[in-house]
């Protein structure tokens, strides 16, 4: 579904991936995990379009490169950022129906999927996005990016800064959109809990991938765990 090759990017003069390879089938959930300014952000950007590269991004077949953004977003490729970016001084349901413009005529079955899976949000429609916890907000942000119909769909750092509770929330809610056939690439800084839903995972370090596998098998490997896991 997903192939790159050779990837470069960064910002300006600074380079911050070098020579990425990663492939993604339809279906699975991959995670690329590392500590913090290891490249993982850079790369959702660069495949979002949101910043320039060298190299190849092929999705079904088809070029990504030099693609404006809301282009890729119509291919189904759907990008929710770090630090959850929603609109504070909008409703709940403002935000989620500024997540589905390109799919105005699917609003109603995707703000019920939405809703079934965070009920939370379905309580708290007129509710200001910026009155709401850390974890309710990354559910607001996750269910703006469900209202685009992804087929893949690219996370980043969703857990960052929340509770225990909450995310456990939003990891199980991973899984459930995965089930319902949406593929996902997940770029973490909790190693344990994305590679214990992933299909596959990547290991990145400034800049560069180190180690590949299986969640499985990297949630097993020495190195990941010395590194990662405190093991």
């Amino acid at each position: 579904m997903l192939n790159i090759k050779n990837l470069n990017a960064g910002y300006g003069e600074t380079p911050v991936l070098r020579d990425i390879n990663i492939t993604i089938s339809q279906g699975e959930i991959v995670s690329v995990v590392g500590s913090n300014g290891a490249g993982k952000s850079t790369l959702l950007k660069a495949i979002s379009g949101l910043i320039k590269s060298k190299g190849t991004i092929t999705y079904n077949n088809e070029s990504l490169h030099d693609l404006q953004a809301h282009t890729i977003v119509q291919r189904g490729v759907i990008h929710v950022p770090e630090g959850r970016k929603i609109f504070p001084e909008m409703t709940v349901l403002e935000n989620l129906i500024m997540g589905g413009y390109l799919q105005q005529k699917d609003r109603k079955p995707n703000l019920e999927r939405v809703f079934n899976l965070f009920p939370k949000l379905a309580d708290r429609q007129n509710q200001f996005g910026g009155t709401m916890s850390g974890g309710e907000q990354q559910m607001l942000a996750i269910g703006r990016g469900l209202m685009g119909n992804p087929k893949l769909l690219l996370l980043d750092e969703p857990s960052l800064g929340l509770s225990p509770l909450f995310t456990e929330v939003v990891f199980r809610s991973i899984h459930t959109i995965n089930t319902t056939g949406v593929t996902v690439l997940l770029v973490e800084q909790n190693v344990y809990q994305s590679l214990k839903i992933s299909h596959r995972g990547y290991v990145i370090e400034t800049g560069t991938i180190v180690l590949t596998g299986t969640g499985e098998e990297l949630l097993n490997n020495q190195e990941v765990k010395k590194a990662f896991l405190g093991m």
